[in-house]
């Protein structure tokens, strides 16, 4: 008999000892990745705790809807416009509600692969694997911008607008493809002009892309641009089925002032979750 059954049996016999580790297992203090017994390894810091608990989770992607949801008013009169003049064109095979869906379709598709270009750019810096200073100032720019254009949504102060621009160049590359789809004369085409059209310059999308830059994932990218494209989704499929009557509705000056401002709260309460990991 081995030492090891006299000694499971010796225990057993006297009772001195109920629980004992299995014979053949060494059991060792928990150690984190570095090695060190019981210590917290060199990148585990407060702002590390903060950004793989709660900013890049539900709350960025409910903030991201949000914004996408209560940005409709400026949705519908940049966007809704070009729907209603693209269903004027369509030939009789196609239905109107076709059209509205297939391009909204093609529209999420391209916000997805704006997130996971940003997301993928941002993994690709090693550096974020070792700090999350960059991360940091990425999340809190990004809600900085998000209050400004919460200001800029009800109608006080339009200095987010002027991020536009940013876009403007690739934009005129991108014309001329849509030009070629138009007038639409297919199904796939209403799905390209969709794609074509998630590229149209906006300052919320750019809004939505600094969340992407900071997630450091392309995949979380690709979620978070998803996030706010569906928050978008109701009121530009009602604008094109109801454009004449939504837009009267959405552009009350009360409907603006409460979404903006939403928006801007919102903005305004995730920088204040940020203070205490800033100033730490």
């Amino acid at each position: 008999m081995g030492y090891g059954k006299v000694l499971q049996g010796e225990m057993v016999q006297t009772g001195s000892l109920k629980r004992q580790p299995q014979r053949g297992k060494a059991v060792f203090p928990k150690q984190k990745a570095d090695g060190r017994s019981g210590c917290l390894n060199g990148g585990d810091t407060v702002k590390s705790r903060f950004f793989s608990e709660s900013p890049m989770q539900p709350v960025t992607l409910f903030t991201l809807f949000l914004l996408g949801f209560f940005s409709g008013t400026h949705c519908i009169g940049m966007c809704g416009g070009l729907s209603t003049a693209f269903a004027l064109q369509l030939p009789p095979h196609i239905r109107r509600v076709w059209l509205i869906i297939l391009m909204n379709l093609g529209r999420l598709a391209s916000y997805t692969l704006i997130g996971a270009l940003m997301g993928a750019l941002s993994q690709m810096g090693s550096f974020l694997g070792h700090t999350h200073t960059l991360q940091l100032a990425l999340f809190v720019f990004a809600n900085l911008l998000l209050l400004f254009t919460g200001l800029y949504l009800a109608g006080v102060l339009a200095l987010a607008a002027k991020i536009e621009g940013i876009g403007r160049p690739l934009w005129r590359r991108l014309q001329p493809l849509l030009n070629r789809l138009l007038p639409i004369r297919s199904v796939p085409a209403c799905f390209g002009v969709g794609m074509l059209w998630g590229w149209l310059p906006c300052g919320l999308v750019y809004n939505a892309s600094l969340y992407a830059l900071a997630s450091g994932s392309a995949a979380k990218g690709a979620l978070y641009l998803l996030a706010f494209g569906l928050g978008t989704l109701p009121n530009l499929l009602a604008a094109g089925l109801f454009a004449t009557q939504l837009r009267r509705f959405l552009q009350q000056r009360g409907v603006r002032l409460a979404a903006g401002l939403a928006v801007s709260a919102w903005a305004a309460y995730q920088i204040v979750r940020l203070l205490p990991v800033s100033l730490g």
